[in-house]
């Protein structure tokens, strides 16, 4: 899903805490790794989210650095946790569900900013409230308000740690429709906001089947 929109200077960066009309306006690429304990119970899902250049050059404004196209992780700390504080609105983006029962993630833990080749990647770890045993896991990522458009990473977008009987498989979001289009559209007017299911519909799927 790559509608044409462009980022322009008026536009209210979700990971201040507002939203800004129109979708999507910030483009992700990501790495998940879905972690598990030694007795095969999940525990959590380590996120990397590289976003475009175009949003990372708008969110570095202002931020000090002392060597010039260069950003320590000290420096980006203070963003990082900006990032995190404004994605607990949105459950991180990060949904899990295992025999038709929802999974609850508690807060971040080990986030950190990192600046490479112009663009900004987020590493976070979303530790489950409770490790969860199933056989089969699904999780999905996803902006409820379709502001934000994610896709996996083209280089191993999925992986497992601590899970070596398992295997893990992911699904693209089907491409929209011209009835989703037109309906995609009519958010420049009215945006969805934080409890909207409806980009559930454009979903990235990661699938967990374990013996």
């Amino acid at each position: 899903m790559k509608p044409t929109y462009y980022l322009c200077a008026a536009l209210s960066l979700w990971l201040f805490g507002s939203r800004a009309e129109a979708h999507p306006h910030v483009w992700v690429t990501f790495h998940s790794e879905v972690l598990y304990a030694a007795d095969g119970a999940m525990t959590g899902v380590r996120h990397a989210w590289t976003f475009d250049d175009m949003f990372s050059a708008y969110a570095l404004q202002g931020i000090s650095h002392s060597k010039k196209g260069q950003y320590t992780r000290e420096e980006l700390a203070s963003l990082a946790q900006t990032n995190v504080d404004s994605l607990k609105e949105y459950a991180y983006f990060t949904y899990a569900r295992t025999e038709g029962k929802k999974l609850k993630f508690a807060d971040p833990v080990d986030y950190w900013l990192e600046y490479k080749n112009g663009a900004l990647t987020l590493h976070f770890t979303l530790p489950l409230k409770g490790a969860a045993s199933a056989k089969a896991m699904q999780i999905e990522i996803y902006d409820p308000t379709i502001f934000v458009d994610f896709e996996f990473a083209k280089d191993k977008p999925v992986s497992l740690s601590g899970a070596p009987q398992c295997a893990v498989t992911y699904d693209l979001p089907h491409q929209p429709t011209a009835a989703e289009q037109a309906r995609l559209s009519q958010f420049d007017i009215v945006p969805l906001d934080s409890s909207s299911t409806y980009g559930e519909t454009f979903a990235n799927k990661i699938l967990v089947k374990c013996p």
